[in-house]
């Protein structure tokens, strides 16, 4: 048996006894007092509250009228495996594998039966192919636009610092687009908006982790330290209130093994 002054290796089992019983004697003076933490959640981070574009004279009324009513639940879809032996965007086609990992995603969408509404697909020739395979899944009616903005790129300076991967030629190239990207795309409902929408968003892993940390309030810096599969779900559901929840981080469990990359 150890006493409290056993020693393991170079390791004294004193200290974290010490440490045990003065907590249980003044825990208040040793745990973070969080009702004084620092970091608070900003209520208004996608300026959709009233208080943002009503007049200032505007009536309660008016001000509720202008209040978000309906919930929006967005799917970012990474893209298939891809070609990359080749530089050109054109050529770095999804391969074989990548087409049978968008088709399960699809599948996967189409399983879950969401009233999906608007597909938004990134220009890039990878994102591109992913995302037609999965329209294919999704109803015949949706709403469909495809855009420069999600196109993959480096957002921010990551910390830590990546030591086999150094794009600061493209921070201040990309960083501003993501950025933008997430703001059009990343937002409470439309007050005029009246039900609950599903959309899927098919872009990048980079984008997707850096959106991810800005919708949570968590610092950007960290995007890099989630990995996110090939076909992989992140689920966010952004509430009326502007509260925001993640739902499903990089879900791939859709994909069987042999399927699931990473490249």
């Amino acid at each position: 048996m150890l006493t409290s002054g056993a020693v393991i290796g170079t390791v004294s089992c004193a200290a974290p006894l010490a440490f045990a019983n003065e907590l249980k004697e003044s825990p208040s003076s040793l745990l973070i007092n969080q009702s004084s933490s620092p970091v608070k959640w900003d209520r208004n981070w996608d300026f959709m509250d009233p208080s943002s574009y009503v007049k200032p004279n505007s009536t309660d009324e008016e001000k509720e009228a202008k209040k978000s009513k309906a919930t929006r639940h967005i799917y970012l879809i990474r893209h298939g495996q891809y070609d990359q032996e080749h530089d050109e965007d054109e050529k770095r086609i999804l391969t074989e594998i990548g087409r049978e990992q968008a088709a399960a995603t699809g599948a996967r969408l189409a399983e879950l039966a969401e009233p999906y509404s608007h597909c938004v697909i990134s220009t890039m020739t990878r994102a591109n192919e992913t995302g037609e395979i999965i329209l294919k899944h999704l109803p015949a009616d949706i709403k469909i636009d495809k855009t420069d903005m999600l196109r993959e790129g480096a957002p921010i300076r990551p910390e830590p610092k990546s030591k086999n991967w150094k794009p600061e030629a493209w921070f201040f190239q990309d960083g501003s687009r993501i950025e933008a990207a997430f703001r059009k795309y990343m937002h409470r409902s439309h007050y005029s908006q009246e039900t609950d929408s599903h959309e899927v968003i098919v872009c990048h892993s980079n984008v997707i982790r850096y959106i991810v940390c800005r919708a949570l309030q968590n610092a950007p810096e960290g995007w890099l330290r989630m990995s996110l599969a090939n076909g992989s779900i992140t689920h966010i559901v952004i509430r009326p209130n502007g509260n925001v929840s993640l739902r499903g981080l990089g879900e791939k469990g859709h994909l069987p093994p042999n399927l699931v990359t990473y490249n």
